[in-house]
């Protein structure tokens, strides 16, 4: 059993069904990629992970026994919508936000001060939030949903508003949390970053789990039976309809890329009989599929994107939202 486990959680918001019926099992130690297209229901299920909203049916368990309060304190959660008091200085509020999580004072200097200078950052230290660009803003946050060492990291778009360096500073981040031991929960449309990242993946479409397991799997599992050979420049290979079609040829540096999509059923032995000796191989590789192509066919497969309900299901969680405010309180204004 994971560090999250979800049993046959349902959500309704009137008669409208935010999750239905959602098992999940989330393992310790690993990185779990949580995917779906707007207003699936991946919002809603972090938020009943964090005890923001409750399920209307189902039960959540958190290292196998039903999930208290006071486990909150073990998780740390970057939501989408970023909040911090713009007006109050940067250090001042990330030390009283760490308390909130059960930090004493010392401690929360001492970590978040070794964060800014990880991060370096060590300047912004006395700054107030409205000073800073929004990338500076959301490394601040980025610091305060860590600090506290939790067990439980959910990330939700966490790569928004990053400039490429700085993704791939968040991206190394990540890495050495999960390699340290915590487990973290990535709510991301960016497949790139699922394919970086994830070890694991869920996607959610109209509600419901329509597939999950390790990402590698499900890759390997929906390939198209298509490989990738490169052979000599100048060299040509034509299709062999009781064992390839070649769908594609381009001539590259390294020499000539042809794309063969295989007869279901055929070894790589007698694709390589039959072609080497008409051409002189380079490499020949078996192509995965990329997560993207995955997400768009699976999503169309199982009804397409949601496109009903959402009006009704945005307006009765806002409330929801709302409760947030202790770890991630909404910008002040003058």
């Amino acid at each position: 059993m994971g560090l999250i486990t979800c049993k046959d959680i349902t959500k309704k918001f009137g008669n409208f069904n935010a999750l239905t019926s959602v098992n999940l099992d989330i393992p310790e130690g690993k990185i779990f990629g949580f995917l779906g297209p707007n207003g699936a229901g991946k919002t809603t299920l972090i938020r009943i992970i964090n005890r923001i909203t409750l399920p209307t049916s189902g039960e959540l368990l958190f290292k196998g026994k039903t999930m208290q309060l006071s486990d909150i304190e073990r998780i740390g959660y970057l939501p989408e919508e970023r909040g911090l008091y713009k007006k109050m200085k940067i250090g001042e509020q990330a030390i009283y936000l760490a308390r909130l999580k059960g930090m004493s004072r010392s401690d929360a200097t001492r970590e978040l001060q070794k964060w800014f200078m990880e991060f370096g950052i060590q300047p912004w230290w006395n700054k107030k939030l409205e000073e800073l660009s929004k990338g500076m803003a959301q490394k601040i946050q980025f610091i305060i949903t860590v600090v506290h060492k939790p067990n439980l990291i959910i990330l939700d778009e966490p790569f928004s508003g990053f400039d490429p360096i700085n993704v791939d500073l968040i991206r190394r981040e990540i890495l050495k949390l999960r390699d340290n031991g915590a487990t973290i929960i990535l709510s991301t449309h960016n497949m790139e970053s699922v394919e970086e990242l994830c070890d694991n993946i869920a996607l959610i479409n109209k509600s419901k789990v329509i597939i999950t397991g390790e990402v590698e799997a499900i890759r390997k599992e929906h390939g198209k039976n298509r490989v990738e050979v490169v052979y000599n420049s100048g060299q040509v290979l034509d299709s062999v309809p009781s064992l390839f079609s070649v769908l594609s040829s381009k001539e590259e540096k390294d020499g000539r890329h042809s794309i063969l999509e295989v007869v279901p059923g055929t070894a790589s032995r007698s694709i390589l009989n039959e072609i080497v000796p008409k051409v002189d191989i380079v490499s020949y590789q078996a192509l995965m599929p990329r997560m993207n192509d995955i997400f768009i066919k699976l999503v169309k497969e199982s009804g397409g994107a949601v496109s009903q309900g959402i009006t009704e299901y945005q307006k009765n969680t806002a409330a929801a939202a709302a409760h947030n405010t202790a770890t991630t309180p909404k910008n002040q204004e003058e």
